[in-house]
Formats: C-alpha cells, sequence, structure tokens
C-alpha cells in the first residue's frame, strides 16, 4: 500500500548568547548546510546528503511512499532566529501542509534547539501547529540532532522525537531512516506508543559529548542494546548548554509498547548518564598552554597535531573570526601552522584586490565584539584566492557542495589562515585544501571546531587538544551569564545549581 508522507526541514541551533542572529537570508544560503529548496526540488537536491531527510527520502522512496515535499533550510547556528525569518518558513511547512489534501503521515527534519526572537521553543510551537492541521490521528515523527534541548511540548505534539546517536553527526541520514521505520509502525493504524520524557539533573558541556570518547561511546552503545519489540525507540539528547530558557539540558525519551516498558527504559538510560555526571567534564588549555604543548608534540610527531578552537566554534554560534588563537601561534613562532576559517568579508575582498603573490596590511577578523578579542592589524602575504565554491566530502558534511564567498589563504611567518566571507564549522580537511594548504603537510591544525571536526581530521592527526580563547561558545557552561534555567538544573556537571535571579 502506498502512504502519502509530507516532508519537511527546518533547522537551526540557537546560542542565546551568540552576538549575531540568523536573518531569512542565512536560510537560503543555508551556510554549511545545503541552500533553501522548495516543492520537488527538496527530493531533487536534498537526496543523497548527509542529513536526516535525505536519509527518510531513500527509506521512504525504498517503501513506494508517495512523498509530498514542502521546504529544505537550515541556517549556521547563531543567536535567535530573527521572527520574519521564523515566521516566514513555519508558514510554508503549515500551510503546504494544510493545502496537501488526504495525508497518512508528516515526517520533519529538526534541529530541536532553536529559540527565536518571540518564541523561546521554536519546534514546540511549530509541531503543536501542525499538529492543528493534520489532527490527532495522522502520525507525525521528527528526526533531531544529538543537541536538542527537548522540551514537553515537542515530547506532546509529536509522534516520535528520534535523535542522533554520533557526535560528529555522521549518523544524520541514519536518523532519518530511524525515523521512517518508526513511521512505518504507525502507518495505517491507530496504534501509538507509551511516552517516556525525563529531563536530567546537569548541562554537559559540548566538548564533552563527543561519541568517540568516554563516557558517550559507552552510553550509547548501552541504549542501543535496550530498543527492543517492546522499546523499539530510544533517544539522548546531551542538549545544547548555550539557550538560556528554561529546558535548556539534556533529555531522555523512550517510546513503548506500554507506558510500563517507556518508563523503564527511559530511567534505565537516564541512570547511565547520571552515573557519569563527573566524566563530562576534561582538560580545556588556554591559548598558549595549547600552542606550546602542541609544539613540543610536533617535534617528535609523524602527523599534524589538531587543536579546537571551541570557544569560536560557528557550529555553536561563534561568528568564527576571533584572533585568540591565531595570536597564540605567532607569538609562540609556531612553523608549519594553519587556522581556519576565519570569517572576515572585507579582509577576503582586500585579499582578492591586492592579488595572488601581492602583501596586503589588514585588520583581520575580531570584528564580533567578543570581550577580550580584536581584529589582528599585520601585513599577510596572499597566498592563494577562491570563489569559496568547492565538495566536502568527509563524513560530516557528507558529500556537501560548499560556498563560502570569496576566500582566501593567508600567510605571516609560518603560519597560515584560511580567510572566507560566509561562516561554517571546519570539519572537512577540504575547508583547508580548497586554498591551497595541506592539510597533511602541516605540523599544527587549528580549526574553529568542538567536535565534528573530529570525523575527518581523527583519522590525519598525532592527536587532538582543546583550546579556550575568546569566543562566543564558553567550554565551560558554568562561565555562562544564565538567567532563566528551570531552578535547581546544575550549570555543569557536578556543578551549582541555578537559582531563578531577581528580576
Amino acid at each position: 500500500m502506498s502512504f502519502r508522507i509530507a516532508i519537511g526541514g527546518f533547522l537551526h541551533e540557537t546560542n542565546t548568547f551568540a552576538p549575531t542572529k540568523a536573518e531569512y537570508d542565512g536560510f537560503v544560503h543555508g551556510g554549511g548546510w545545503p541552500p533553501m529548496e522548495r516543492g520537488a526540488d527538496v527530493v531533487a537536491k536534498i537526496r543523497g546528503i548527509n542529513v536526516g531527510l535525505a536519509g527518510f527520502i531513500d527509506s521512504a522512496e525504498q517503501n513506494n511512499w508517495d512523498l509530498v515535499p514542502t521546504i529544505w533550510c537550515a541556517a549556521s547556528p547563531s543567536a535567535h532566529v530573527r521572527k520574519d525569518a521564523y515566521e516566514r518558513i513555519a508558514a510554508v511547512i503549515v500551510d503546504d501542509i494544510a493545502k496537501a489534501g488526504h495525508l497518512d503521515g508528516v515526517y520533519l527534519d529538526l534541529h530541536g534547539a532553536m529559540v527565536t526572537e518571540h518564541l523561546d521553543d521554536g519546534e514546540g510551537e511549530l509541531l503543536a501547529r501542525v499538529r492543528r492541521i493534520i489532527g490527532k490521528d495522522v502520525p507525525l515523527v521528527v528526526s533531531l540532532d544529538l543537541h536538542a534541548n527537548i522540551t514537553p511540548a515537542m515530547a506532546e505534539h509529536a509522534d516520535a522525537l528520534i535523535a542522533y546517536r554520533t557526535y560528529p553527526h555522521v549518523d544524520m541520514a541514519d536518523t532519518g531512516r530511524a525515523a521512517a521505520r518508526h513511521l512505518a509502525l504507525l502507518l495505517g493504524t491507530p496504534r501509538r506508543f507509551a511516552k517516556a520524557f525525563r529531563q536530567l539533573p546537569f548541562l554537559i558541556p559540548i566538548s564533552w559529548q563527543c561519541t568517540n570518547d568516554e563516557p558517550c561511546r559507552s552510553i550509547y552503545a548501552d541504549l542501543a542494546k535496550l530498543e527492543t519489540d517492546a522499546v523499539p525507540t530510544l533517544s539522548f539528547a546531551p542538549g545544547f548548554p548555550a539557550a538560556d530558557f528554561p529546558d535548556c539540558g539534556p533529555v531522555v525519551l523512550a517510546y513503548g509498547n506500554t507506558q510500563a516498558d517507556a518508563d523503564r527504559a527511559a530511567d534505565a538510560v537516564a541512570k547511565l548518564v547520571t552515573d557519569q555526571e563527573a566524566a563530562f567534564d576534561g582538560r580545556i588549555f588556554t591559548p598558549d598552554e595549547g600552542v606550546t604543548h602542541a609544539m613540543s608534540l610536533a617535534a617528535t610527531a609523524r602527523k599534524p597535531i589538531v587543536i579546537a578552537d571551541t570557544q569560536d566554534n560557528p557550529g555553536a554560534g561563534g561568528d568564527s573570526d576571533t584572533t585568540g588563537m591565531l595570536r597564540a601561534l605567532l607569538k609562540n613562532g609556531a612553523k608549519k601552522a594553519a587556522i581556519g576559517v576565519i570569517v572576515d568579508p572585507e579582509a577576503a575582498q582586500a585579499a582578492h584586490a591586492a592579488g595572488a603573490g601581492q602583501s596586503v596590511t589588514l585588520a583581520l577578523g575580531g570584528k564580533s565584539g567578543i570581550p577580550g578579542d580584536a581584529p589582528l592589524t599585520e601585513t599577510f602575504v596572499v597566498e592563494r584566492l577562491s570563489d569559496g565554491r568547492f565538495l566536502a566530502p568527509g563524513p560530516y558534511f557528507g558529500g556537501s557542495q560548499m560556498n563560502l564567498g570569496p576566500s582566501a589563504c593567508l600567510r605571516i611567518g609560518d603560519v597560515r589562515i584560511v580567510v572566507g566571507s560566509r561562516k561554517a564549522q571546519l570539519a572537512d580537511q577540504a575547508m583547508f585544501r580548497f586554498v591551497g594548504i595541506e592539510p597533511t603537510e602541516q605540523a599544527i591544525l587549528v580549526n574553529k571546531s568542538s567536535v565534528h571536526f573530529r570525523a575527518d581530521f581523527e583519522p590525519i592527526a598525532e592527536t587532538i587538544i582543546v583550546c579556550a580563547a575568546p569566543g562566543a561558545m564558553p567550554a565551560d557552561t558554568a562561565a555562562l551569564p544564565w538567567t532563566r534555567l528551570r531552578p535547581g538544573v546544575r550549570i555543569k556537571p557536578n556543578g551549582p545549581a541555578f537559582a531563578s535571579r531577581p528580576q
């Protein structure tokens, strides 16, 4: 039997402490995501890419489902989504579903941590609007990012919320396939699974959410073993700990044949996480500590030492333009070093105007107003120019066509800098190669990313160091100026509990 399924994607990870908001144009271009698509182009352009919607499309076509595409769009993480952008995109999804006629189901690829200028819970509101259109009997299934801040409203309005299980997110498309499997259990039947929703009592810094390392590696392995016929779908979302609203933080969701089945599984996963609370914290280096340590290791290493510039991660809301790590490389005399991407459209334009092989004096980066950061004024050699278009074939971007706008490789001393005009976290080796830097030949690589870069860089790295230069996403969640968390949640592992502050 062929079922008729409406599909769409609308993703944004919101850092409410970040310096720059998400405009509608950011969703049109997509940043490191595929650009906005409408109607039939959604299926044609998204198929085969590592995103949830692509995996769902693959499974749906194998099942001979009739797909009704609405819109695909995503924007780079940043501060709040502008009200106009949210309402324009949400209206497309809701209106297209309303005009679709008979539907047997709805699937949406969402992030789960969207805060807008007018809504704390962007996804919860969107799901409520969709539910009002389709009624209570049409199944609504959603794939979410591992960093989703899942709210009670989201859990209420969806028949299933299914989160990624890898960070770096190499399983985004697989999660779309998992959503299709769950939806298949619901189509053409009144069957619905009991839900269990657990908010956990402490925030988890993103640097220690990596599923290649402990404790997440074992937690997710044990979670997978708990899925059974009685509990077909389980999710643990460690959350995105930079959204200042009551429902920020880690969540466990379970769907079971009975409420007892769901509760039992949810409580078991919650215990796996809370028993490891102390393990969700680790060593963070200052810029000078990290660079000097990297230089010492590089003296005998056969592969590059890779440094995560974690606090200016554009995948967590940073503008990817701070200069702290670049200054540390220069101050300590690093050799055969490269850093990227520093996003500075004016600097890229000046480099293009000067031309390859020329020298240019610039005030590079430092435009986003981060405390403790400033532009770096120096004379650089322009080594290579690019229009910013290239393929990112690594396991995170998964073959996406990137467009960073006018870009350049600048050199000062023995340090090379990838300069771009649009932001996307440096999570693919191609993001060095497109401006002529061969990453495997460098002694030190500094990536503006927290964890996603590991998918493509761990195989070429001698070791990985995490550094905290000034940036929009503090590695220590307790350093953020929280005002609206739910009372009692610990603002870091084994840290102090949040208490509401006088208004």
